[in-house]
């Protein structure tokens, strides 16, 4: 690493004026993200975040590389899980990196020039190549960090919308309802056995209404999921009855070989909660 603690100390001197001149500058008028917030939090936030960037950032003239990447990584992790930053489009985050580099160069051109007695061409040019190679290696870096959080955080909402389409209602202190509606794929058959599972025990009902009627398709690995599901119910000693069962799902059923033996089966959810005595 080439260190250069005199252009160390300009640049650092500048920091500030840099952020004032970045965001002056910067296009706000993109409809989402941050740059283009104008609440006042945001604004000092995003300021304060592009400062700390060019503090970590200088230190590459003074660290050596390793010490420099340890130290930078807080700031990429922290800013890559910034909500705000979550909310802005990749392209325009990775557009401030390239119009920080340019500030950059042209700010470490005004200190060769300014003290051209002391230092060469070829110094100039050495500064330049650190900021645009350890720029690259930021910028990877964060776009990896930024989409790895983001596919996680996308990962966390599905698995509750699935969590939340499958929900077991408590109809009266043994039974309860599980209305399935849409379509069932076997993730979300996977994850709907899981989770009627734990309610079933939490509520500690003895009787679940497993309601098809809103189902539009389900294909032979799903069936072969819900009948699963009845026979894990029987084992903690909750009986089912399964009501809209469609001619194409009982054909499934019927080729997969599914056995009708710990299952009440009623045409329609009406007659099934007739059956039970609820109205």
């Amino acid at each position: 690493m080439h260190r250069n603690e005199e252009l160390y100390q300009f640049l650092l001197d500048k920091s500030w004026e840099l952020t004032e001149n970045w965001y002056q500058q910067l296009d706000k008028s993109e409809p989402n993200g941050v740059y283009s917030s104008k609440d006042p939090t945001v604004i000092w936030n995003v300021k304060q975040q592009n400062n700390e960037f060019h503090k970590q950032f200088f230190q590459v003239f003074k660290m050596e590389e390793e010490k420099f990447f340890t130290a930078f990584g807080k700031w990429i992790e922290l800013v890559s899980k910034d909500e705000e930053h979550l909310n802005t489009p990749v392209q325009l985050i990775l557009r401030e990196f390239f119009r920080t580099q340019e500030q950059y160069l042209d700010l470490i051109s005004e200190f060769y020039k300014l003290n051209s007695k002391n230092y060469t061409q070829c110094d100039m040019e050495i500064s330049f190549r650190i900021v645009t190679k350890t720029f690259s290696k930021v910028i990877v870096w964060f776009t990896k960090e930024y989409n790895d959080f983001s596919e996680e955080r996308l990962q966390s909402q599905q698995a509750l919308i699935m969590e939340l389409s499958s929900p077991v209602i408590l109809l009266n202190q043994n039974v309860a309802l599980l209305p399935l509606v849409g379509d069932i794929d076997s993730t979300r058959a996977k994850i709907m056995l899981e989770n009627t599972l734990i309610q079933c025990s939490n509520l500690g009902v003895s009787h679940l209404l497993l309601d098809l009627s809103g189902v539009v398709m389900i294909d032979t690995m799903v069936a072969h999921q819900l009948f699963k599901l009845i026979e894990a119910l029987n084992l903690i000693g909750v009986q089912t009855t399964l009501s809209g069962l469609r001619p194409e799902i009982a054909q499934t059923a019927v080729q997969l070989g599914i056995r009708f033996d710990h299952v009440k089966i009623q045409s329609t959810l009406s007659t099934a909660i007739s059956s039970m005595n609820l109205v």
